[in-house]
């Protein structure tokens, strides 16, 4: 590999590294957060305060890239990251903080469009799947070190501590990153037929999953015509962000972003609230449920690690399928553990371990789907629909999962609070298979 290449590469896995870390950590200090800034109520803003904003930037950042190239929007989304870190770190109050990680959002949206677009306009489609390996490293390594020393960091100082310790990561990343990126030629050449999504379309279905979320946390009267109120915006605005083309039941890249809608909504809405479950429940300590969530990260990088075998003559759709379905299997073996504590902790970790597995075969092999199915003008797009598609899953089936657990724990039933959104979680993941056998044949380099 070429000196400026192997620069450019490290650049890209320190800024994966750098949003990781914040990813793996913020999760294991926020039950400490939310409890010290009295806002358990809002818990699930915590996560979701990140997903819907990222729906605009995503959109932004696509059209930037098709328009200008990726080197902008990863610098803008890095530095909007930065700030939205610091106004956390700073936070005196739940809103504060939920500010904070609107920002962060924002800043995210960018940085995760720029970087896929940069991997299909700089590597061939052999060196791809590998680069997505590299990638799901760089985002597990944290997660070996990052929730134990979160909850270190919580405990021994607070979890201000937490954020303030991302910072210095975010400005290395960005000085590995930027000077080989600034060398690189990546001028576009707009397409007169390119069909950019709406930008406006983004704003409502962000608008959309904000009133779902609030409806379902503040349950009135009003509630159930507020979130048909917002799922109409969604459904309605949604399409005008997707691939060209776009039907729901459509296959080749509509299909290939649902399948990342409802695997990885799923698993990041049961992982937003599985230490809360462990230590709740479990009477786990920051620290033992930090660990839990480092052991199951392995699975991940497997999953990530296999997709990439040469040796590997699947197809990328039938990887795809293999990793929904062991998304789908892992929450229901989560579910078990949830819904009777007396299980051995070590199902839940098997569990998740196992929706790790089919994260990291899914997630890789979704991004690299779209690489291998997109024209060139329209990589921005497509690459835009797919994190669009992930962001909403987080945020509707986060906002569902929240909006469960607000209502078991407003009745007092504790163990429903948890056991009930993971079952229901485990039954949309399985849903994610059906979509899986409809992307139809994607061959990748190996097969081909």
């Amino acid at each position: 590999m070429p000196s400026s290449r192997r620069g450019l590469v490290v650049g890209l896995l320190m800024l994966v590294t750098a949003i990781a870390f914040e990813a793996q950590a913020v999760g294991t200090a926020m039950p400490a957060a939310a409890s010290d800034l009295h806002g358990l109520d809002l818990y699930a803003w915590a996560f979701t305060a990140f997903a819907i904003p990222q729906i605009v930037a995503i959109v932004l950042a696509g059209r930037l890239c098709d328009r200008i190239g990726p080197t902008l929007p990863a610098m803008a989304g890095l530095a909007l990251f930065g700030v939205g870190v610091t106004v956390a770190a700073l936070a005196p109050t739940m809103p504060v903080l939920l500010a904070g990680r609107f920002v962060q959002g924002l800043g995210g949206g960018f940085v995760n469009v720029a970087l896929m677009v940069l991997v299909g306009k700089l590597f061939e489609p052999a060196e791809q799947a590998a680069m997505m390996t590299w990638f799901s490293a760089a985002w597990m390594l944290p997660s070996f070190v990052g929730p134990g020393a979160a909850g270190w960091l919580t405990q021994t100082f607070s979890w201000h501590a937490v954020f303030w310790g991302i910072l210095p990561i975010v400005v290395l990343g960005a000085l590995m990153l930027f000077p080989p990126l600034l060398r690189a030629d990546l001028r576009v050449q707009p397409s007169a037929d390119a069909a950019p999504a709406s930008v406006w379309g983004a704003v409502a279905v962000a608008a959309g999953l904000a009133v779902v979320q609030a409806a379902g946390q503040n349950l009135t009267p009003l509630s159930g015509g507020l979130m048909a109120l917002g799922l109409v915006l969604v459904v309605v605005a949604a399409p005008r962000l997707m691939p060209v083309g776009y039907r729901p039941l459509a296959s080749g890249l509509p299909a290939v972003v649902n399948v990342r809608l409802l695997t990885g909504g799923s698993f990041f809405a049961q992982q937003s609230f599985l230490p809360l479950m462990l230590v709740t429940l479990r009477g786990l300590t920051l620290v033992e449920a930090g660990a839990v969530i480092t052991i199951s990260s392995v699975g991940w990088m497997a999953g990530s690690w296999l997709q990439s075998r040469p040796w590997l003559r699947w197809r990328r759709d039938t990887i795809v399928l293999a990793g929904a379905a062991s998304v789908a299997a892992g929450i229901g073996v989560i579910a078990v553990g949830t819904w009777w504590p007396s299980v051995w902790l070590w199902v839940v970790v098997a569990g998740a371990t196992l929706a790790g597995v089919g994260m990291g075969l899914q997630s890789a092999s979704t991004s690299v789907a779209v690489m291998l199915l997109s024209a060139p003008e329209q990589l921005g797009r497509n690459t835009s629909a797919l994190q669009v598609g992930e962001a909403m899953g987080m945020s509707l089936l986060g906002g569902l999962a929240g909006t469960l657990y607000a209502f078991a724990r407003g009745r007092g039933e504790e163990l429903a609070a948890f056991g009930v959104p993971v079952t229901v979680l485990t039954a949309i993941a399985a849903t994610s298979v059906a979509f899986s056998r409809r992307i139809g044949p994607v061959r990748n380099h190996a097969a081909s």
